[in-house]
C-alpha cells in the first residue's frame, strides 16, 4: 500500500492559491520591475523576456519593432527565481536578463507571474551564524537566500557609515539550500569565505527564507 504525507510546503502553497491569486507584472524593456509581498515571501511561478504579442509595450513603437510574436530568451525563469525567491521585495532592471538578444530590433518586455507564500525568515549579520530549525519530524526547505546588503538599517550597530552605504550589494546564493535542505536543523556562517565577497569594505548580512515540511513517505 502506498502512503503519502503531504509536506507543509505543499499545504501552504495550496492554501495560498485559495486565498490569494497570483500577481502578473509586465515591464517594458529598459525599465525596472518590482515584485513585492506584504505578507510572506516571493515565489516566482513563471517568467519570460522577449515578445509574445504585438500589443504589449507597443505605444510609440514602429510596426517592425513589435512584429515578432515568438521571441523569448531561454533561462529567464530560473534567473528570476534565483534572484527573487524568498524575498519580500525584489527590484531589478530588465537589463539583467539581457545576457543575449533573442530577437534583434524587436521591442521586448519582462513578463513575471509570482505569488506570496508564508515562510520563516532568518537574518545573520556578517561574522555570525544563521540558525535554521524545524519541529521534530520536519525538515528544512529553503525558498531563497541572499548575502550582501540591501538597506542602511540592517546590521548597523557600531558600524561606520562607509560600511553600510552601498545598498546595491547583494547576491542570491544556493549554498544555504545545498547545506540545509532535508535537515531538521542547520547552521551556516555568514562569512565572505563561505559566500564570496560581493562588495569589499561593506558590512554584509545573510537573509534566508525557508519552511518546515514533513518529508514524503512512501
Amino acid at each position: 500500500m502506498l502512503h503519502i504525507r503531504l509536506g507543509t510546503t505543499l499545504l501552504l502553497a495550496a492554501a495560498s492559491c485559495l486565498l490569494t491569486s497570483a500577481e502578473k507584472i509586465i515591464t517594458c524593456e529598459g525599465n525596472v520591475q518590482l515584485l513585492t509581498c506584504d505578507h510572506g515571501v516571493i515565489r516566482v511561478q513563471a517568467a519570460s523576456y522577449g515578445r509574445t504579442n504585438r500589443e504589449t509595450c507597443s505605444q510609440g513603437q514602429s510596426a517592425s519593432g513589435v512584429n515578432s510574436v515568438s521571441c523569448s530568451l531561454p533561462g529567464s525563469f530560473p534567473a528570476l527565481s534565483n534572484r527573487c525567491n524568498g524575498k519580500k521585495v525584489c527590484e531589478f532592471s530588465t537589463s539583467v536578463l539581457h545576457t543575449s538578444d533573442p530577437c534583434r530590433g524587436i521591442v521586448k518586455y519582462v513578463n513575471t507571474t509570482y505569488t506570496c507564500l508564508p515562510a520563516i525568515r532568518v537574518l545573520a549579520c556578517e561574522g555570525s551564524s544563521a540558525q535554521l530549525h524545524c519541529a521534530p519530524g520536519q525538515v528544512i526547505s529553503v525558498y531563497g537566500a541572499d548575502y550582501g546588503r540591501r538597506d542602511t538599517t540592517t546590521c548597523i550597530y557600531r558600524r561606520p557609515n562607509n560600511q553600510i552605504t552601498n545598498i546595491y550589494c547583494s547576491q542570491p546564493t544556493n549554498k544555504v539550500a545545498a547545506r540545509c535542505n532535508g535537515q531538521n536543523s542547520c547552521s551556516i556562517d555568514a562569512l565572505n569565505s563561505v559566500f564570496g565577497d560581493p562588495c569589499r569594505g561593506i558590512y554584509k548580512y545573510l537573509e534566508v527564507a525557508y519552511v518546515c515540511e514533513y518529508p514524503l513517505i512512501y
